[in-house]
């Protein structure tokens, strides 16, 4: 039954990422220089609109990459997982420059998004497991994992 749903989740998941992202604005595309975001986020961080940006771009993928860990639980190891996340944020940069529609292709925004499936899926692993939600453990219990 869990399968079930997070299969329709990722049915439904994945497509409205590709219509957040994928949606033409105009045509041709500009490059989002790394360092100018870097800067704009840092000097942001009380404007609603850099922190809806900052948020929608941790949020893209994270439901997709948490319904996919569910559905397939090998690829919530570390390394498969950082990869796939790293691809998926570059594909949606990539097709929006190779389409041409009117947005800006950013490499901050495809670290944004590959961090956000990251930390959801990671989530997802741990409470599956049974291992704590925290980084550290139990005063006096010995458990270092």
């Amino acid at each position: 039954m869990v399968r079930a749903c997070c299969v329709v989740g990722l049915a439904w998941s994945l497509p409205l990422a590709g219509v957040a992202t994928l949606t033409p604005e105009g045509t041709g595309w500009s490059w989002g220089d790394p360092l100018t975001e870097l800067r704009w986020y840092a000097t942001g961080l009380g404007s609603p609109s850099t922190m809806l940006e900052l948020v929608g771009n941790l949020a893209l993928l994270a439901l997709p990459a948490a319904f996919a860990v569910r559905i397939w639980p090998p690829l919530g190891r570390r390394p498969v997982l950082i990869a796939v996340a790293l691809a998926a944020g570059t594909s949606i940069e990539t097709l929006q420059w190779v389409l041409a529609i009117g947005r800006v292709v950013s490499p901050v925004d495809a670290l944004l998004n590959a961090t956000g499936a990251v930390l959801a899926a990671s989530w997802v692993t741990r409470s599956r497991d049974g291992r704590a939600r925290t980084a550290l453990p139990a005063v006096g219990t010995g458990d270092l994992r």
